[in-house]
């Protein structure tokens, strides 16, 4: 049996509303329907998240590397080394694997144009069992290009963890079909309940907010 090393679990959605209510107190979720933000994909959308802003104050950081070292113990015990994608997976990638004493490398979008060229930093031996840390998970396009990059390096890819997904039906397709587990600390049904009980989003807000999550690239079109 597994035993949980890194402070007191919580239920699964009591964890992930909590940490959805941290971010938004720390303005790295945002959210606004009438005004939506554009994404660089061109996409337009009621929800922001920068999970960088994470970094800056202790106390959610804290939260974040426990929770992912709790993850990687819980669903991938028998994991060799982190990997964290360039660059926002980095830190908190870090931050779980010292935690975890466990080794660390991370995994460019392209390979360097200089020096030897690399894409993944630090030492990969073949057949090491890597689990991926992402900081956020739209449609799991880049985050699944770094599970294969690994593979191409002769790693076994366990699985990824991130700090917040979400949840698009399109992202649930791509990691089913590159067998990558996912698990994440919070998501976006847990946002939509913390924002409705904040008083953040209004009822008649929530099938919009809804329509947008399940296609996203089609909406306000």
């Amino acid at each position: 049996m597994q035993v949980c090393l890194f402070g007191v679990g919580l239920a699964l959605m009591s964890t992930a509303k909590h940490f959805a209510e941290k971010l938004m107190q720390i303005k790295a979720l945002q959210m606004n329907v009438q005004k939506p933000y554009t994404w660089a994909s061109g996409w337009f959308s009621p929800v922001y998240c920068d999970n960088r802003k994470v970094l800056s104050f202790p106390y959610v950081r804290d939260f974040v590397k426990s929770e992912l070292a709790n993850m990687v113990l819980e669903h991938f015990p028998d994991a060799d080394v982190i990997a964290g994608v360039a660059t926002a997976g980095i830190a908190h990638g870090v931050m779980a694997a010292d935690l975890l004493k466990l080794p660390f490398i991370y995994v460019r979008s392209k390979p360097k144009e200089h020096g030897m060229g690399n894409q993944i930093e630090g030492v990969l031996e073949p057949g090491q069992k890597v689990v991926i840390v992402e900081d956020l998970v739209s449609t799991g396009k880049s985050s699944l290009q770094v599970a294969e990059v690994l593979r191409e390096q002769g790693a076994e890819v366990v699985g990824m963890c991130a700090l917040f997904t979400y949840g698009f039906p399109v992202a649930d397709e791509a990691f089913a079909k590159a067998g990558v587990p996912l698990h994440t600390i919070s998501n976006y049904s847990a946002l939509m309940e913390v924002a409705e009980e904040a008083g953040v989003i209004q009822a008649d807000e929530k099938a919009t907010l809804e329509q947008w999550r399940v296609d996203p690239g089609n909406w306000r079109k």
